[in-house]
């Protein structure tokens, strides 16, 4: 209903039983309103997706334990330029995988919870290193 509003003219007037059609500066404007709010919900997100994980792919080094799109398990044990050697299982069997099919580097997701745990930590002290301060000057001033 209010496309077809924005395509009779927004405000035009019917003559004489006719239907007139929309303008086309209303069509454009409402084609270039719709490309837009598909490229923000759509397209930036998938681009920004892919740009992460490529960045996740290359950070990919020798130890590292990581999981395929096909959910096998393993670690690292070459890295070439478009390939990598995973060693699994007890037997330590050796495939050989293109690095498009890493999902996930479980060391690297380690290592940042890791790192977010010691930044929360140490901001847990500042606080409680400000409030002994406050503590100690309210004590000083009674």
């Amino acid at each position: 209903m209010l496309f077809n509003y924005l395509c009779m003219g927004m405000g035009q007037q019917a003559a004489g039983g006719e239907g007139q059609q929309g303008s086309p500066v209303t069509m454009i404007l409402l084609l270039v309103g719709m490309m837009a709010v598909m490229y923000f919900i759509m397209i930036r997100p998938q681009k920004k997706k892919q740009a992460e994980d490529q960045k996740l792919r290359d950070s990919v080094q020798i130890g590292d334990e990581i999981t395929t799109i096909g959910g096998i398990n393993g670690r690292v044990v070459t890295v070439k330029e478009d390939s990598i050697v995973i060693e699994t299982g007890a037997d330590r069997t050796k495939m050989k995988l293109m690095r498009w099919a890493i999902q996930t580097n479980d060391t690297a997701n380690a290592r940042a919870a890791e790192e977010k745990a010691a930044q929360e930590a140490a901001k847990a002290a500042e606080k409680e290193e400000k409030k002994a301060g406050k503590r100690r000057s309210k004590k000083e001033d009674d």
